[in-house]
C-alpha cells in the first residue's frame, strides 16, 4: 500500500472527503492572483496570465462538497469542454461526470460526507468495475478500435478482457506468479493483452468478461515477495536516500528564486514542446520504422523535425505516421504547438499549485482532474485512475484498482513543474512529485517522477558548475538505489559514456536487447532511454531531443522530458526549433489554450516563489 508525504510540519495528508480537525479549502484567490508579481515585472510582450486565477475557476466541484457560503463550480466553459468526446462515447444509463454532475458510482461519499479510509482497501480491490459503453476511444497512437459485437468503437485502456493480459505481465515484473491464472484465461478463450493499441478488436463475449473481472481480483490478491528494493511509503523510499538530501528546507514566507530562474522556465516549457511535438508522428513506430522514415528523409541519424518529402510511398505505407499528429507534427504542417498529453499535464500541475498550493494532497489531484480533465484526454494509468474516481475510490487505492498501468510512464510525464517550483531543492520536488504520483502509479512508476522531478530541480537551480550529468545524479539520489528503475537508468548512462565517441542507435540497440520485453510505455526502458539520451548528448539542446526520441518507444513522452531538462541547461534553444512553434500552445486545459511559454515561465515562477 502506498503512503504520500505529510504535509509540511509533519500532520499527514487527509484522505477523500473532510478529516476531523482540518479546515475547508482555502477560498479561492481573487483575481489579482495571476496579475505580475512585482519582481518579476509584467508579462512579456503586454501578455495577459490565462483566467484560471478567476473565483469562479477556482471554486471546487460541488460534487466533493464545496462548503456552504462558497459558490458552485460555473458550468462548462464551452458546451464541448464538459459533454463526452465523439471519440470517448456516453454510458447510455451513465451521467457524463464533468463540471459537478454526478455520475453513476460518483455519488458516493461526496458532498462533504467522510468516505471509507484509504485502509479499507487492501489491494484497490474496493468497489466492482463499472464498464464504459463503447464509444469509439482514440489510444494514445490516435487509432481508434472499431468493429466487435459492440458495434462502432471501443473505449481504450478499460476493458477488463484487455486489463488481463497487462496485470498478467505486470504479475510476473513485480515477483507474483501469475502462471495458473494465465492458464485459466487462456483456456477459456482469453487472449494476451494488445501489443500496442489501447484494446482488442473485438469486444469479448459476457461471460468472458466475467471472468476477466474474477481474475483481475484474483490477480491483485496475490501474495507479493518482500518488497525492501521496491519501498512503496514515502517514509520508506526517502529512508534509501543519501543522509544529506533527505531534509527538504523550511517553508519561508517567500521563497528566495535563483537569479535567471524565468529564462530558464521559457527555455524549458519551449524545449517540452519542441521534444514533444518531434517525437508525435512516429509514436508507436516500431525502431527499424523511425530508422527507415528518417534515412529516406536524408535526415538520419535524426537531426530535424520529421518530414514526408522524398520519403517514398510504399516506406509512408508500411510505417504510417501516427494517425492524429501527422497533421500537425510533420515539418512542412507545423504551426504552433498542438495540444497533448505530454503537455497538458504540465498544464494541469500548474494549476494545481495555482489552485491548491505545494502542500497539496493526492486527493486535490483527483478534485482538479474530475474538474478541469475531460476524460477523453487521459490514457493508461491515468484513465483507469479517473474511473476508480468516479466509482468513488481514493488515493492510494485509485492507482491500484484494476489498474495494470500502474508502473507505466505517466507520472514522469506530470513531473516536471514539481521540479521547476523548487529550483535548486531535489527533495522537495521529489515529495511533490509523490504525491502527485499516488494518485496513478506505483513502484517505478512513481521512482520515475521522482527522477525527473529531482534532475529538473537541479538543472533549474543553475547553480555554478552544473550541468547535465550533475542533474543526473540527483535524480538518481531520490530513487531507490535497489529497484529495478534505478538499475536501468545506470545501465542507460554507463551505456551512453560507454559510448560517446560512437553512434547512439549503439546505445538504443543495447537498450532494446535489454528492456524490449518491457510494454512501449511502461517507465523503466523509457527513463533509461531519456537518461542515456540526456548523457550522450552531454547538454546540447538537439542531440537530447533527436536521441531520445531516435531511440524509439514513447517518442513524444521521451522527446518532451529530454528537452525540458536539456533546455535548462543549454544556452540556447535553436530558432530554427522553436519557430514553427510560434510562443503558442494549444490545449484543452481550461485558461490555457493559446498561451505563450514566455507567459508559463512568468506563472512558473510565480509558483516558485510562493511558500
Amino acid at each position: 500500500m502506498t503512503s504520500h508525504p505529510p504535509a509540511p510540519g509533519g500532520a499527514p495528508a487527509p484522505t477523500y472527503g473532510t478529516t476531523p480537525g482540518r479546515a475547508p479549502a482555502p477560498p479561492p484567490e481573487p483575481p489579482t492572483r495571476h496579475t505580475p508579481d512585482p519582481p518579476y515585472g509584467a508579462f512579456p510582450g503586454g501578455a495577459t496570465a490565462p483566467r484560471a486565477g478567476s473565483p469562479a475557476h477556482h471554486t471546487p466541484d460541488p460534487a466533493y462538497g464545496a462548503t456552504p457560503d462558497r459558490a458552485t463550480a460555473p458550468p462548462a466553459e464551452t458546451p464541448a469542454h464538459h459533454t463526452p468526446d465523439p471519440a470517448y462515447g456516453a454510458t447510455p444509463d451513465r451521467a457524463t461526470a464533468r463540471g459537478g454532475e454526478t455520475a453513476h458510482g460518483r455519488n458516493t461519499a461526496r458532498g462533504g460526507e467522510t468516505v471509507p479510509s484509504r485502509e479499507a482497501a487492501p489491494s484497490g480491490e474496493t468497489g466492482p468495475i463499472r464498464e464504459a459503453a463503447p464509444g469509439g476511444e482514440a489510444s494514445p497512437g490516435g487509432e481508434v478500435v472499431s468493429g466487435g459485437r459492440v458495434g462502432g468503437g471501443r473505449l481504450t485502456w478499460v476493458q477488463p478482457e484487455d486489463l488481463i493480459g497487462h496485470e498478467l505481465r505486470q504479475a510476473a515484473q513485480d515477483g507474483r506468479d501469475p502462471e495458473p491464472v494465465r492458464r485459466v484465461w487462456l483456456a477459456a478463450g482469453g487472449h494476451e493483452a494488445p501489443a500496442r493499441a489501447g484494446a482488442s478488436p473485438a469486444a469479448a463475449a459476457p461471460e468472458l468478461r466475467d471472468l476477466a473481472v474474477r481474475l483481475l481480483a484474483d490477480l491483485a490478491a496475490l501474495p507479493s515477495p518482500p518488497a525492501a528494493a521496491e519501498p512503496q511509503s514515502w517514509p520508506a523510499v526517502t529512508a534509501t536516500w543519501p543522509r544529506s538530501i533527505r531534509g527538504t528546507r523550511p517553508h519561508a514566507a517567500r521563497r528566495a528564486v535563483p537569479a535567471g530562474l524565468r529564462r530558464r522556465l521559457e527555455r524549458a516549457w519551449a524545449g517540452r514542446a519542441v521534444g514533444c511535438v518531434l517525437g508525435k508522428p512516429v509514436e508507436k513506430l516500431p525502431l527499424d520504422g523511425i530508422r527507415a522514415l528518417a534515412r529516406a528523409a536524408g535526415n538520419w541519424p535524426l537531426d530535424d523535425w520529421f518530414t514526408e518529402r522524398r520519403v517514398p510511398a510504399e516506406l509512408l505505407a508500411a510505417y504510417p505516421w501516427n494517425r492524429r499528429s501527422a497533421a500537425t507534427s510533420l515539418a512542412e504542417n507545423i504551426d504552433g504547438a498542438p495540444e497533448d498529453d505530454d503537455l497538458n499535464y504540465p498544464l494541469l500541475n500548474l494549476l494545481l499549485l495555482q489552485r491548491y498550493g505545494r502542500r497539496f494532497t493526492p486527493a486535490d489531484v483527483g478534485r482538479l482532474w474530475l474538474d478541469e480533465l475531460p476524460a477523453g484526454r487521459t490514457f493508461t494509468a491515468e484513465r483507469v485512475a479517473y474511473r476508480n474516481l468516479l466509482q468513488g475510490l481514493e488515493p492510494p487505492a485509485t492507482a491500484t484498482h484494476h489498474n495494470p498501468f500502474r508502473e507505466w510512464i505517466g507520472a514522469l510525464i506530470r513531473a516536471d513543474v514539481h521540479g521547476w517550483t523548487n529550483p535548486g531543492d531535489p527533495a522537495a520536488a521529489a515529495a511533490q512529485a509523490y504525491r502527485d504520483a499516488t494518485l496513478t502509479h506505483t513502484g517505478n512508476g512513481i521512482y520515475a517522477a521522482l527522477f525527473i522531478a529531482a534532475a529538473t530541480a537541479e538543472a533549474a537551480g543553475g547553480r555554478a558548475g552544473s550541468d547535465i550529468h550533475t542533474a543526473l545524479r540527483a535524480g538518481l539520489a531520490v530513487v531507490p538505489p535497489r529497484s529495478r528503475l534505478a538499475e536501468a537508468v545506470g545501465f542507460g548512462i554507463r551505456s551512453a559514456r560507454a559510448a560517446r565517441d560512437a553512434d547512439f542507435d549503439l546505445v538504443v540497440d543495447r537498450l532494446h536487447a535489454r528492456y524490449g520485453h518491457y510494454h512501449w510505455v511502461h517507465a523503466i526502458p523509457n527513463t533509461a532511454l531519456i537518461a542515456a539520451a540526456l548523457t550522450h548528448a552531454d547538454g546540447d539542446f538537439t542531440h537530447s531531443v533527436c536521441r531520445a526520441v531516435s531511440g524509439g518507444w514513447d517518442t513524444d513522452s521521451n522527446g518532451a522530458t529530454a528537452g525540458a531538462l536539456a533546455a535548462l541547461v543549454a544556452e540556447d534553444i535553436p530558432h530554427r526549433w522553436t519557430a514553427p512553434l510560434k510562443n503558442r500552445l494549444a490545449t484543452t486545459v481550461p485558461g490555457f489554450d493559446g498561451i505563450g511559454f514566455d507567459t508559463l515561465a512568468h506563472l512558473t515562477a510565480q509558483e516558485a516563489a510562493r511558500p
